[in-house]
């Protein structure tokens, strides 16, 4: 009987083990958010499911990024059975735009010191680009240079309304979920404002100022929050920190979903089979050249697309093997150079610097295309210019040798290794000299050589 009590402290000191051993995981989010971070948050949000991890901390550093990814992201986070936390740090860190939103969906939004969060309009239609007159000058008539196109101006206005108000609703919600600032979270969309940590703080937009990692653990310990719709409690008392990295898909997926670099695989992949249509046969350029371009159109896949841009490009791309199989001196490949420019220009819809493809990128391109397409069109102009080496009509006016006599005005003669059959007025003789006068279907028409 005495054994039971230790047996019992045994039971209870593993448990007690099991408890203080439970995880909180780290996932950096810095850099824009964008298809490679969504699907990498939503693999790693699953996992620590499936591991019963405490608690998931973003450590967030962000510009902003696609509204696609920011949503999924944001899914991801109401519906998780774990508590999620989104803390903007270290120091110098920020949480603009979609970073904005994600911090006030997450379970516990914290931030460090000197470090900001706002900026909520959507980008595509920021303030800077809007059509609506300052208050007090709707009656005032048109200016003289500027066009009256009052139907176009009418619609982008209400399609600037429409984006902001749907993202107006969205944050709003969010910061209702979890009990914060829904009028600042308006404001932030709708007057792109900003605020430091301790002004964040001070208007309940975020729940508490944690200037480290494990401050953070120590400020959510104990802390009630709204799970999967029940109120629970947080125990993270001798929680272990684990820093986690991103993987090779994650790595892969960023990499590629880059515009440039989508950019360049795509032009890899264009030039590869340009190259296999004019040497059929190679391979080599047309493996790689169809593994670059399907590369290229997954990632693009992903990305926002304007569809003219893509169009163009694809415009660019029909007439650039149009000339490789039917030569035009050009026409058709400085059309498709052209249409292949406007193309990248428009190609990803989006006013975001890190979901563009660089201009200097575009204008390389383009010069090395051009300089292709010139040099093509000179050799093509010299070798226009240069006089026939092939064919029967190169025959006229050279020296054939006589086989038999010409007895009754035909016979056969030598020319360039060949025997033809000929006919003259001179009657020949075998084995002297006559010149080509003229190619009448297979018959040559031959003078006696002076």
């Amino acid at each position: 009987m005495k054994k039971l009590p230790i047996f019992w402290l045994f039971i209870s000191t593993l448990l007690a083990f099991s408890v203080s051993a439970k995880e909180v995981w780290v996932i950096p989010v810095q850099g824009a958010i964008g298809p490679a971070t969504s699907d990498y948050l939503e693999r790693e949000l699953l996992l620590a499911q499936q591991q019963e991890v405490a608690l998931v901390i973003l450590k967030m550093d962000t510009p902003g990024g696609l509204d696609t990814a920011m949503r999924s992201i944001i899914q991801n986070i109401t519906s998780s059975d774990i508590p999620v936390a989104t803390w903007v740090g270290p120091s110098g860190a920020r949480a603009a735009s979609a970073g904005t939103y994600i911090l006030l969906a997450s379970h516990i939004a914290a931030m460090a010191n000197a470090t900001n969060l706002g900026a909520a309009t959507p980008v595509a239609i920021g303030i800077s680009g809007s059509t609506d007159k300052p208050s007090g000058e709707e009656n005032l008539p048109a200016k003289q240079d500027q066009p009256n196109n009052s139907e176009q101006v009418k619609a982008n206005t209400t399609l600037e309304k429409k984006a902001i108000n749907d993202a107006s609703a969205y944050i709003k919600g969010l910061a209702k979920l979890h009990g914060r600032n829904e009028q600042w979270a308006e404001k932030a969309v709708r007057e792109a404002a900003s605020l430091d940590a301790q002004t964040a703080l001070a208007e309940n937009v975020i729940d508490f100022i944690a200037d480290d990692l494990e401050q953070l653990i120590t400020l959510a310990n104990g802390r009630t929050i709204l799970l999967a719709g029940e109120q629970f409690e947080l125990a993270l008392q001798d929680s272990n920190l684990i820093e986690r990295t991103p993987d090779w898909r994650y790595t892969f997926l960023a990499t590629i979903t880059n515009p440039n670099v989508a950019y360049i695989l795509m032009l890899i992949g264009i030039y590869g089979l340009l190259l296999e249509f004019y040497n059929p046969g190679v391979g080599l350029p047309g493996v790689l050249g169809g593994i670059c371009l399907l590369l290229a159109m997954y990632a693009l896949q992903m990305l926002p697309v304007n569809y003219a841009g893509l169009g163009l490009i694809l415009l660019g791309l029909i007439l650039l093997i149009a000339e490789a199989f039917s030569p035009s001196f050009g026409v058709l490949g400085l059309g498709g150079v052209i249409a292949f420019i406007l193309g990248s220009i428009f190609l990803l819809d989006s006013e975001l610097p890190e979901f563009q493809i660089a201009k200097p990128l575009i204008i390389a391109v383009s010069v090395v295309t051009a300089a292709f397409i010139l040099s093509m069109i000179t050799l093509l102009l010299k070798v226009r210019r240069k006089q026939v080496t092939t064919g029967v009509h190169v025959l006229v006016g050279q020296l054939a040798t006589v086989q038999d006599d010409f007895d009754t005005g035909l016979g056969w003669v030598e020319v360039a290794g060949e025997v033809w059959q000929a006919s003259s007025q001179d009657n020949p003789r075998a084995g002297q000299q006559v010149r080509i006068k003229e190619v009448k279907g297979l018959n040559l028409v031959v003078s006696v050589s002076k």
